[in-house]
């Protein structure tokens, strides 16, 4: 609601409660006390009134001479011939019809005026927070915000980590500022841009700053914003958004969660046919097909979903272009922290790199998260700049969760938790080309980690030999192989290295064909590849009891042989995973230095 029409609200307001106290102290002042007819009838008898008014409930009684305040006195009627019995005392009196139009009128006039007051201000403040514009009359209004170039504050300089969608979309706003450029050979600008990438990984960063860079009006909408209840209202919106980017062209236009909007028509039969979204999807479709190209408008969107998009939306004269924005690697995540550091105090002697090595598969937002927490850390502490061992508490603190020191572990358990979790260092340590190990401890945290071992990649790795998953399953279980050589039994902390461990021997199985028995079979059912629509859930292929069973025995053989090789190699450094148990429950974590101690032992063992 604008503030004119506040104000005229609160004038009304306050004109109704001033009549109201006016009238209020009208009666106070006019009002005469009633008293019994026996005393009205006493002073009529002792001719002390003059005059008397009759109405249709009661007889007011005028003083020949006042009694103190008293001018008049007033008492209900009850004698039915009055006039008879008034003549018998020889007083005036006449009969008044009492006018109550105003009283009547106000006791209708206003309640009507406060109901349509409250009724006003509550659906005006409904309107301005379900998009503004006013009222009803609005409600097929587009809710797009437009950016001008100060407004987003973003520019590429601001996006790291993503190269080569950078690149495309520095394209795309070299396209709106030089449009004839590239048109002198025939080219046309691309229609629409389609970033499609995991969560948290800058797809609308990258919009930004775009909006930042192009110097042209920017609309910027979710893909939820069209949805509403009434049928109709999303395609009124989308013509409206169209037509206000048609009048400030060149523009862009850019559609976050695209796949709010966008989902496959039919895909999911028997819920539904002709409804509200595929309506405004139909008319989303028409406007990309329908706007020129020489007039320099071009559609951005986002989504993380993409095998749900409609695939009219990705075919050629549409999102002619699908720009994949994925989780960055080593390089990028050093970009990426270079941008968020600037924010901070940061050590001179701190290497980004060392960081980086310790995030892999992070997102932009995982890393800006990261940076934040390693200040906060460093800030608990009381120290003048962030170093790495606050980088360190800070991934320790998103991965594992938040140290729980009070939670009271008695000797046995965290003698337990000690050897299982050097069993996995230990086991990892002594793997070729295995990942150093960073840090092991026994601290609780999160909501049911015992202790923790953190190994730090030193490289990005995209393909994964046999020999490497067996490796990395040996070391998944090198806890359960500890307690059991050192207990003789075993514990349910081994619960989540169980589950990863069977996953891992699966895929080796029944997707990547590993098993001589089976053979190069793929028993999964395959992944859809991004961007290539599959609205119905792949089937799983047909399989046999022999082979289900001839599966199941491969993926224990796999386990049970990585389960014995971590338990020789600890049996042959016992000696070596007591010691290193000792110190574990001595100090609670052993850094990367004090590990390094215990790799050089078994390196000349």
């Amino acid at each position: 609601m604008d503030k004119k029409h506040a104000w005229n609200l609160g004038y009304w307001l306050l004109a109704v409660l001033a009549v109201l106290w006016a009238q209020q102290l009208w009666q106070a002042v006019v009002r005469v006390e009633p008293v019994p007819y026996s005393e009205f009838e006493k002073a009529l008898a002792e001719h002390r009134i003059d005059e008397v008014t009759i109405t249709d409930r009661t007889l007011t009684g005028h003083l020949k001479v006042p009694d103190g305040r008293k001018t008049a006195l007033v008492a209900t009627r009850v004698e039915p011939d009055i006039a008879d019995w008034l003549d018998k005392y020889g007083v005036r009196y006449s009969r008044v019809v009492e006018n109550t139009l105003l009283r009547d009128l106000m006791s209708w006039i206003v309640p009507a005026l406060v109901f349509i007051g409250l009724w006003y201000f509550v659906i005006r403040r409904m309107a301005d927070r379900a998009g503004g514009m006013g009222g009803f009359l609005s409600i097929g209004k587009s809710r797009a915000k437009v950016y001008v170039q100060a407004d987003t504050g973003v520019t590429f300089a601001d996006v790291a980590g993503v190269d080569e969608a950078r690149a495309e979309l520095a394209e795309v706003v070299d396209f709106l500022k030089n449009p004839k450029q590239y048109g002198r050979l025939g080219a046309h600008i691309p229609r629409g841009v389609l970033l499609v990438g995991p969560p948290g990984t800058g797809k609308t960063l990258l919009a930004k700053a775009v909006a930042g860079e192009a110097a042209v009006p920017f609309f910027s909408i979710s893909g939820s914003e069209f949805v509403e209840m009434f049928v109709g209202v999303g395609a009124a919106r989308v013509r409206d958004l169209f037509e206000q980017a048609r009048q400030r062209a060149p523009a862009i236009i850019f559609i976050d969660e695209l796949d709010a909007l966008g989902r496959a028509r039919g895909a999911f039969g028997g819920l539904g046919g002709h409804d509200e979204k595929e309506q405004t999807l139909n008319q989303l479709l028409a406007e990309m097909d329908g706007f020129d190209t020489s007039v320099g408008l071009i559609i951005l969107a986002a989504t993380n979903r993409p095998e749900v998009l409609d695939p009219a939306l990705l075919r050629a004269g549409r999102f002619d272009r699908q720009v994949l924005v994925d989780r960055p690697d080593r390089k990028g995540r050093i970009d990426i922290l270079e941008v968020h550091v600037r924010k901070i105090t940061l050590d001179p002697a701190l290497v980004l790199d060392e960081v980086a090595a310790l995030t892999p598969g992070f997102s932009g937002a995982d890393l800006a998260n990261l940076v934040n927490e390693a200040a906060l850390a460093a800030t608990r502490r009381q120290a003048a700049a962030v170093q790495m061992r606050d980088f360190t508490a800070a991934v320790e603190r998103i991965v594992a969760g938040l140290e729980r020191r009070s939670r009271l572990i008695n000797d046995k358990e965290r003698r337990w938790v000690a050897y299982h979790e050097m069993g996995h260092a230990l086991v990892a340590l002594s793997m070729p080309d295995g990942d150093p190990v960073h840090k092991v401890s026994i601290i609780p945290r999160g909501i049911g980690a015992l202790g923790y071992t953190i190994q730090r990649q030193s490289e990005d790795r995209y393909l994964s030999t046999r020999g490497e998953m067996q490796r990395r399953i040996a070391v998944l279980l090198g806890g359960r192989a500890a307690e059991l050589l050192v207990f003789d039994e075993f514990s349910s902390g081994a619960a989540d290295d169980l589950a990863r461990a069977t996953a891992i021997a699966r895929e080796m199985v029944m997707r990547h064909g590993m098993d001589e028995g089976i053979g190069p079979v793929t028993i999964e059912p395959p992944q859809s590849n991004l961007l290539e629509v599959t609205p119905m859930p792949a089937a799983r292929p047909p399989v046999s009891e022999a082979l289900q069973q001839r599966v199941d025995e491969a993926v224990r053989g796999i386990l049970w042989a990585a389960l014995g090789r971590a338990r020789a190699l600890l049996q042959r450094h016992r000696e070596l995973l007591d010691r290193s148990a000792r110190e574990l429950l001595e100090k609670e974590t052993l850094d990367e230095a004090a590990i390094a101690v215990y790799a050089q032992a078994l390196h000349k063992a």
